[in-house]
Protein backbone atom coordinates (compact mmCIF):
# COMPACT_ATOMS: atom_id res chain seq x y z
CA UNK A 1 0.00 0.00 0.00
CA UNK A 2 2.85 2.22 0.69
CA UNK A 3 3.71 2.37 -3.20
CA UNK A 4 0.39 3.12 -3.80
CA UNK A 5 0.04 5.78 -1.52
CA UNK A 6 2.74 7.59 -2.70
CA UNK A 7 1.75 7.44 -6.21
CA UNK A 8 -1.62 8.95 -5.02
CA UNK A 9 0.37 11.71 -3.26
CA UNK A 10 2.06 12.71 -6.58
CA UNK A 11 -1.15 12.74 -8.54
CA UNK A 12 -2.41 15.07 -5.35
CA UNK A 13 0.66 17.38 -5.90
CA UNK A 14 1.79 16.75 -2.09
CA UNK A 15 -0.65 19.36 -1.11
CA UNK A 16 -0.75 19.82 2.35
CA UNK A 17 -4.71 20.43 2.64
CA UNK A 18 -5.26 20.05 6.71
CA UNK A 19 -8.39 22.14 7.26
CA UNK A 20 -7.77 24.11 10.40
CA UNK A 21 -10.60 25.60 11.84
CA UNK A 22 -11.36 28.74 14.70
CA UNK A 23 -14.35 29.26 17.24
CA UNK A 24 -15.14 30.77 20.24
CA UNK A 25 -16.82 30.85 23.46
CA UNK A 26 -20.93 30.12 22.49
CA UNK A 27 -23.49 32.38 24.17
CA UNK A 28 -24.41 29.47 25.93
CA UNK A 29 -21.11 29.07 27.49
CA UNK A 30 -21.49 32.76 28.40
CA UNK A 31 -25.10 32.16 30.21
CA UNK A 32 -23.56 29.83 32.28
CA UNK A 33 -21.24 32.44 33.70
CA UNK A 34 -18.01 30.99 31.87
CA UNK A 35 -16.84 34.30 31.07
CA UNK A 36 -15.29 35.30 33.78
CA UNK A 37 -12.61 32.12 33.16
CA UNK A 38 -9.51 32.32 31.32
CA UNK A 39 -10.05 31.26 27.20
CA UNK A 40 -7.67 28.97 26.11
CA UNK A 41 -7.22 27.73 22.67
CA UNK A 42 -7.48 23.93 21.75
CA UNK A 43 -5.41 22.03 19.08
CA UNK A 44 -7.60 19.26 18.25
CA UNK A 45 -7.23 16.63 16.13
CA UNK A 46 -10.06 17.32 12.80
CA UNK A 47 -11.95 13.83 13.74
CA UNK A 48 -12.91 15.87 16.96
CA UNK A 49 -14.30 19.30 15.48
CA UNK A 50 -17.71 17.45 16.20
CA UNK A 51 -17.08 17.83 20.43
CA UNK A 52 -16.40 21.47 19.74
CA UNK A 53 -19.96 23.06 20.73
CA UNK A 54 -19.97 20.66 23.48
CA UNK A 55 -16.78 21.59 25.00
CA UNK A 56 -17.47 25.59 24.32
CA UNK A 57 -20.50 25.12 26.25
CA UNK A 58 -18.63 24.60 29.58
CA UNK A 59 -16.08 26.63 28.77
CA UNK A 60 -14.45 29.47 27.05
CA UNK A 61 -12.14 28.18 24.30
CA UNK A 62 -11.07 28.66 20.38
CA UNK A 63 -10.26 25.97 18.46
CA UNK A 64 -7.82 25.02 15.64
CA UNK A 65 -8.88 21.58 14.29
CA UNK A 66 -6.25 20.05 12.19
CA UNK A 67 -4.60 16.86 11.32
CA UNK A 68 -2.37 15.68 14.22
CA UNK A 69 0.47 15.48 12.27
CA UNK A 70 0.05 19.39 11.20
CA UNK A 71 -1.04 20.30 15.18
CA UNK A 72 2.35 19.16 16.04
CA UNK A 73 4.27 20.78 13.27
CA UNK A 74 2.24 23.67 13.77
CA UNK A 75 3.56 23.76 18.07
CA UNK A 76 7.03 23.08 17.25
CA UNK A 77 7.18 26.25 15.49
CA UNK A 78 6.38 28.26 18.50
CA UNK A 79 2.18 28.34 18.03
CA UNK A 80 -0.08 29.20 20.87
CA UNK A 81 -2.23 26.34 22.24
CA UNK A 82 -2.88 25.38 25.70
CA UNK A 83 -4.67 21.95 25.37
CA UNK A 84 -3.26 19.36 22.38
CA UNK A 85 -5.74 16.13 21.54
CA UNK A 86 -4.57 13.67 18.77
CA UNK A 87 -5.87 11.58 17.09
CA UNK A 88 -3.86 8.26 18.26
CA UNK A 89 -1.15 7.39 20.62
CA UNK A 90 1.75 7.65 18.17
CA UNK A 91 0.67 11.19 17.20
CA UNK A 92 0.82 12.00 21.05
CA UNK A 93 4.20 10.69 21.86
CA UNK A 94 5.67 11.99 19.16
CA UNK A 95 4.61 15.63 20.64
CA UNK A 96 6.22 13.85 24.31
CA UNK A 97 9.35 13.21 22.60
CA UNK A 98 9.68 16.65 21.24
CA UNK A 99 9.26 17.86 24.73
CA UNK A 100 5.76 20.07 23.70
CA UNK A 101 3.29 18.67 26.06
CA UNK A 102 3.50 15.91 29.03
CA UNK A 103 1.35 13.80 31.06
CA UNK A 104 -1.02 12.85 28.32
CA UNK A 105 -4.25 10.88 29.10
CA UNK A 106 -6.36 9.33 26.59
CA UNK A 107 -9.93 9.79 26.89
CA UNK A 108 -11.95 7.99 24.01
CA UNK A 109 -11.46 6.07 21.06
CA UNK A 110 -12.75 5.77 17.59
CA UNK A 111 -13.43 2.97 15.00
CA UNK A 112 -12.03 3.15 10.96
CA UNK A 113 -15.13 2.80 8.06
CA UNK A 114 -15.69 3.03 4.68
CA UNK A 115 -18.21 5.60 3.75
CA UNK A 116 -19.66 5.69 0.00
CA UNK A 117 -22.26 7.36 -2.43
CA UNK A 118 -21.56 4.83 -4.86
CA UNK A 119 -24.55 1.78 -4.51
CA UNK A 120 -22.66 -0.65 -6.25
CA UNK A 121 -19.72 -0.56 -2.88
CA UNK A 122 -20.95 -2.67 -0.63
CA UNK A 123 -17.99 -4.00 1.03
CA UNK A 124 -13.83 -4.00 0.95
CA UNK A 125 -13.94 -6.39 -2.25
CA UNK A 126 -16.54 -4.35 -4.31
CA UNK A 127 -14.80 -1.14 -3.35
CA UNK A 128 -11.56 -2.78 -4.95
CA UNK A 129 -13.08 -4.14 -7.76
CA UNK A 130 -14.67 -0.22 -8.53
CA UNK A 131 -11.47 1.46 -8.19
CA UNK A 132 -10.01 -0.57 -10.31
CA UNK A 133 -12.31 0.27 -12.82
CA UNK A 134 -12.02 3.55 -12.24
CA UNK A 135 -14.11 4.66 -9.17
CA UNK A 136 -12.06 7.54 -6.38
CA UNK A 137 -11.47 6.30 -3.55
CA UNK A 138 -9.94 8.43 -1.02
CA UNK A 139 -7.89 7.93 2.35
CA UNK A 140 -5.99 9.88 5.01
CA UNK A 141 -2.26 10.37 4.60
CA UNK A 142 -0.40 7.65 6.57
CA UNK A 143 1.70 10.57 8.12
CA UNK A 144 -1.58 10.94 10.07
CA UNK A 145 -3.31 8.51 12.13
CA UNK A 146 -6.75 8.18 10.16
CA UNK A 147 -4.16 7.03 7.53
CA UNK A 148 -2.11 4.48 9.62
CA UNK A 149 -4.73 2.54 10.58
CA UNK A 150 -6.08 2.79 7.17
CA UNK A 151 -3.07 0.82 6.03
CA UNK A 152 -3.24 -1.64 9.11
CA UNK A 153 -6.46 -2.52 7.76
CA UNK A 154 -6.40 -2.50 4.22
CA UNK A 155 -2.81 -2.36 3.26
CA UNK A 156 -2.69 -5.91 1.92
CA UNK A 157 -5.66 -4.59 -0.96
CA UNK A 158 -3.44 -2.53 -3.23
CA UNK A 159 -6.24 -0.40 -3.49
CA UNK A 160 -5.32 2.24 -6.24
CA UNK A 161 -6.05 5.84 -3.83
CA UNK A 162 -6.74 9.04 -6.22
CA UNK A 163 -5.65 10.96 -3.33
CA UNK A 164 -4.37 10.93 -0.06
CA UNK A 165 -5.44 13.75 2.76
CA UNK A 166 -4.20 15.52 5.62
CA UNK A 167 -6.81 15.22 7.56
CA UNK A 168 -10.06 13.03 7.93
CA UNK A 169 -12.09 16.25 7.28
CA UNK A 170 -10.29 16.65 4.00
CA UNK A 171 -11.15 13.11 3.43
CA UNK A 172 -14.99 12.64 4.24
CA UNK A 173 -15.18 16.20 2.17
CA UNK A 174 -14.05 14.64 -0.86
CA UNK A 175 -16.89 12.25 -0.79
CA UNK A 176 -19.75 14.26 0.50
CA UNK A 177 -18.94 16.78 -2.56
CA UNK A 178 -18.97 13.94 -5.15
CA UNK A 179 -15.45 14.33 -6.12
CA UNK A 180 -14.59 10.62 -4.59
CA UNK A 181 -16.75 7.81 -4.58
CA UNK A 182 -15.60 6.57 -1.15
CA UNK A 183 -13.39 7.09 1.38
CA UNK A 184 -11.68 5.87 5.13
CA UNK A 185 -12.79 7.58 7.62
CA UNK A 186 -13.61 7.46 11.48
CA UNK A 187 -17.37 6.64 12.09
CA UNK A 188 -18.15 9.58 14.50
CA UNK A 189 -17.27 11.36 11.04
CA UNK A 190 -19.73 8.92 9.03
CA UNK A 191 -22.15 9.34 11.68
CA UNK A 192 -21.73 13.86 11.46
CA UNK A 193 -22.32 13.38 7.59
CA UNK A 194 -25.16 11.87 8.20
CA UNK A 195 -27.72 10.45 4.56
CA UNK A 196 -25.22 12.02 2.55
CA UNK A 197 -23.51 8.83 2.82
CA UNK A 198 -23.57 5.18 3.67
CA UNK A 199 -21.51 3.48 5.75
CA UNK A 200 -19.96 -0.05 5.22
CA UNK A 201 -18.18 -1.84 8.45
CA UNK A 202 -14.73 -2.72 7.77
CA UNK A 203 -13.56 -6.30 9.25
CA UNK A 204 -11.03 -5.90 11.54
CA UNK A 205 -11.72 -2.63 12.98
CA UNK A 206 -12.90 -2.91 15.87
CA UNK A 207 -9.25 -4.47 16.58
CA UNK A 208 -7.58 -1.55 15.66
CA UNK A 209 -9.66 1.29 17.53
CA UNK A 210 -7.78 4.75 17.63
CA UNK A 211 -7.18 5.74 20.92
CA UNK A 212 -7.37 9.71 21.55
CA UNK A 213 -5.06 11.06 24.01
CA UNK A 214 -5.41 14.82 25.45
CA UNK A 215 -2.47 17.20 27.25
CA UNK A 216 -1.48 20.45 28.20
CA UNK A 217 0.70 22.11 26.43
CA UNK A 218 4.34 22.91 27.52
CA UNK A 219 4.15 26.62 26.37
CA UNK A 220 0.16 26.62 27.68
CA UNK A 221 -0.59 30.14 28.70
CA UNK A 222 -3.28 29.19 31.07
CA UNK A 223 -1.79 25.93 31.84
CA UNK A 224 -4.42 25.38 35.24
CA UNK A 225 -7.62 26.48 33.00
CA UNK A 226 -6.25 24.14 30.50
CA UNK A 227 -5.98 21.11 33.11
CA UNK A 228 -9.88 21.93 34.22
CA UNK A 229 -10.60 21.37 29.87
CA UNK A 230 -8.66 18.32 30.38
CA UNK A 231 -10.37 16.95 33.34
CA UNK A 232 -13.74 17.48 31.79
CA UNK A 233 -12.97 15.63 28.53
CA UNK A 234 -12.14 12.94 30.39
CA UNK A 235 -15.11 13.07 33.11
CA UNK A 236 -18.70 11.00 33.04
CA UNK A 237 -20.58 14.39 31.98
CA UNK A 238 -18.44 14.26 29.22
CA UNK A 239 -18.46 10.87 28.21
CA UNK A 240 -22.12 10.63 27.35
CA UNK A 241 -21.38 13.37 24.72
CA UNK A 242 -18.27 11.42 23.22
CA UNK A 243 -21.11 8.53 23.03
CA UNK A 244 -23.52 10.79 21.48
CA UNK A 245 -21.40 11.63 18.46
CA UNK A 246 -20.01 8.24 18.32
CA UNK A 247 -16.52 8.31 20.27
CA UNK A 248 -16.43 5.53 22.99
CA UNK A 249 -15.35 6.81 26.09
CA UNK A 250 -12.43 5.78 28.23
CA UNK A 251 -12.83 6.00 31.83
Amino acid sequence: MAATMMAALAVAGCSQSAETASSTASSSAEASGTQNQEQILIMGAASTRVLNDAISAEFPVEFNNAGSSTLISQLEDGAPGDLLITADRKAMDQAVEKGLVEDPTVFATNELVLVTTNPEITDIDSLVAKANEGAAVVACDPQVPCGRVTEALVGDKNIPFASLEHSVTDTLGKVTSGEADAGFVYSTDAIAAGDKVTTIAIPGAENEKNEYPVAVTKNATHPEQAKKVMDYLTSDKFAEVLEEHGFSPVR
